[in-house]
This record gives structure tokens, C-alpha cells and sequence, in this order.
């Protein structure tokens, strides 16, 4: 399974961009796909999570009600719509997938650990200007 993070780029505060992993070799959606992102000195941070049928969303606090996350199963792609940028979400955001079934009450507990998860892809450069 491989996992390609793209669409990242350079913004000004206020604005928006989208960033999307397309997921290959994987011939079933059956894998739970969260975002995370690292800026420049900080630990790598969850910021949002989707379930396999999309059925479920998780946001972190600082993102929640300006990011949005969804996928189309038939591309194996997921997106992550991001408003309302401003320069503190600047950083390296990755996609990671976990594989499988799932427990969703443990999801809920543990969707921004990066140890829930097994594949990840190369990161993109989201930067926002001030």
C-alpha cells in the first residue's frame, strides 16, 4: 500500500487550499485514513481522521469548523479542505491509513495517535502567510 500526499502549497492568511492522498494497492476502502502535520520544531500532530465509508469525522481543536474532510472510495482518494488558513497551521502535513477493521469507540480515543496507525505517505508543504 502506498500512500501520495499532494496539493500543498504557499497562501496568505484567510484563504483556502486542499490537500489530497491518493491511496494505491489497495483494492478494498477498507482503511481509515487521518491527517497529521508537523511544523517546523513541533511533534507531529493529528489533525483530522475519516472513516472507511466516510461515515465518521474527527477534527482537532484547532481545526475544527475550518477544515473539512471527505473521500470518494471509487478513486481511493481522500480529501482534506482547509479554510480560513492562517500561519500557525503552517507545516508538513502527511496522510496516514490504518488497515482492516476497526474499533470505532477505540478509534474515537485514539485517532491522533500516530501508533494507530502503519502506512504513511510523504508529506506535503502547507505554508501560510500573515
Amino acid at each position: 500500500v502506498q500512500l501520495q500526499a499532494s496539493g500543498g502549497g504557499m497562501v496568505q492568511a484567510g484563504r483556502s487550499l486542499r490537500v489530497s492522498c491518493t491511496i494505491r494497492g489497495r483494492s478494498t476502502p477498507d482503511f481509515v485514513i487521518t491527517w497529521f502535520r508537523q511544523a517546523p520544531g513541533k511533534e507531529r500532530e493529528g489533525v483530522s481522521c475519516i472513516t472507511s465509508s466516510g461515515g465518521y469525522v474527527y477534527y482537532s481543536s484547532p481545526v475544527k469548523g475550518r477544515f473539512a474532510v471527505f473521500r470518494d472510495n471509487a478513486i481511493n482518494t481522500v480529501w482534506l479542505q482547509m479554510n480560513d488558513l492562517r500561519p500557525e497551521d503552517t507545516a508538513v502535513y502527511y496522510c496516514a491509513a490504518s488497515l482492516g477493521p476497526y474499533d470505532l469507540k477505540g478509534l474515537t480515543t485514539s485517532w491522533a495517535s500516530e501508533d494507530s496507525y502503519d502506512h504513511w505517505g510523504k508529506g506535503t508543504q502547507v505554508t501560510v502567510s500573515s
